[in-house]
């Protein structure tokens, strides 16, 4: 993983409207943001959510991290990736990091007819089916994405989303609530501004990530191809009141604030990467202490939601047969193609003579490192 200190200008990625997702022109603006840096903004206005559905997964994620720590580890995560992990107990950048990330997550793997495949915690076992709905909103607009990028790419339009229908096995996808403690929490005691992050640098292990913030909450740096940081604003400059949505923070009517629901911002995982050779981009990422909340007079907790989509486990990463990865493909070979940014370094099921991996296999691999459980599997 590179590690490098230097910091630079906020980044200014697309706001891209997926509203519908046979729009030949939204494809290939899709694959334009892909390839270039691997994460770009989505309307909000053109998915299945509203301000109250992303308002009240926040509500939920806020309830759960001020439980009992008791309450908590009764649901510990597992080798299969769902349950709480609790501070430090994820190192996604152990090369560079001298103590685990400062957060607690909690992971959902699948729901079956609204109902969770793994124990729930008391705070949020009430809400299964308010959090099965909210999961199931979050495939659909990965379903958008995924049907852009296959038109973008030139291949059947549904080349991604039927190896990515939950129907059709068990997958990978989680549902992730993320907390982030201030740095007056007593979790951050023991933070070294120059040394600690939040989050380590990393990518992501899936297909695609959807990730829904809180203004006023910053934290995500990118690497950019010429290997500095660069902060991801929660609000793009390029948003307007047509991608931004809102409805009442409470009932006050002399005391009302808004809820504000940003553009939800997307990236590109590993698998995609793996499956174009590196033509879209996993860009590594990190969320730190912001330079701003370090100066603040009252620093704020961040929270934040994310979907993993995660291909069925049994899909194997065979060649995209698209003729702009292949033409990618050659330029490689020739030298002229940029280096991927990112986790590996592209596809080795596109070697001759070699097996392709399997969506299960990947996964396992990755996580295997992350929690360090024996040898990656369940």
């Amino acid at each position: 993983m590179t590690d490098t200190t230097s910091v630079g200008a906020p980044i200014e990625l697309p706001v891209l409207d997926i509203s519908n997702p046979l729009d030949p022109n939204a494809g290939k603006a899709m694959l334009d943001a892909a390839t270039t840096y691997g994460f770009l903004y989505v309307d909000s206005k053109g998915t299945d959510f509203t301000p109250a559905d992303v308002k009240r997964a926040f509500e939920l994620s806020q309830t759960f991290f001020i439980s009992p720590a008791e309450e908590k580890a009764t649901c510990r995560i597992e080798p299969n990736n769902r349950g709480w992990s609790g501070m430090h107990v994820e190192t996604l950048d152990p090369e560079h990091q001298r103590t685990g990330d400062f957060k607690e997550a909690f992971n959902f793997g699948e729901f079956i007819n609204n109902k969770a495949q793994q124990p729930l915690p008391p705070a949020l076992a009430p809400h299964e089916a308010e959090i099965a709905h909210f999961a199931d909103l979050c495939q659909k607009t990965c379903a958008r994405v995924l049907t852009l990028l296959a038109l973008g790419l030139g291949i059947p339009k549904d080349f991604f989303t039927t190896r990515h229908d939950p129907t059709r096995g068990p997958t990978g996808s989680i549902l992730r609530y993320l907390y982030y403690p201030s740095l007056t929490s007593p979790a951050t005691s023991t933070y070294n501004h120059q040394l600690d992050v939040r989050a380590g640098a990393h990518s992501d292990y899936g297909s695609i990530t959807l990730l829904f913030q809180r203004p006023g909450q910053p934290g995500l740096e990118i690497l950019t191809p010429e290997k500095t940081w660069a902060p991801v604003p929660v609000l793009p400059n390029s948003a307007s009141s047509s991608s931004t949505t809102s409805i009442p923070e409470n009932n006050n009517a002399e005391d009302e604030e808004e809820f504000i629901f940003p553009p939800i911002l997307i990236n590109i995982g590993d698998l995609l990467s793996y499956w174009t050779d590196g033509l879209l981009k996993s860009t590594v990422h990190r969320v730190v202490f912001p330079v701003a909340e370090q100066q603040a007079p009252k620093p704020r907790d961040r929270y934040s939601v994310v979907f993993f989509c995660h291909p069925l486990d049994r899909t194997e990463l065979v060649p995209v047969p698209s003729e702009t990865v292949r033409r990618y493909r050659e330029s490689k070979k020739e030298g002229t193609a940029d280096e991927k940014i990112g986790f590996g370094g592209g596809a080795g099921a596109l070697e001759p003579g070699r097996r392709a991996m399997t969506a299960h296999e990947h996964l396992m691999a990755r996580l295997g490192a992350t929690y360090q459980f024996e040898g990656g599997k369940e």
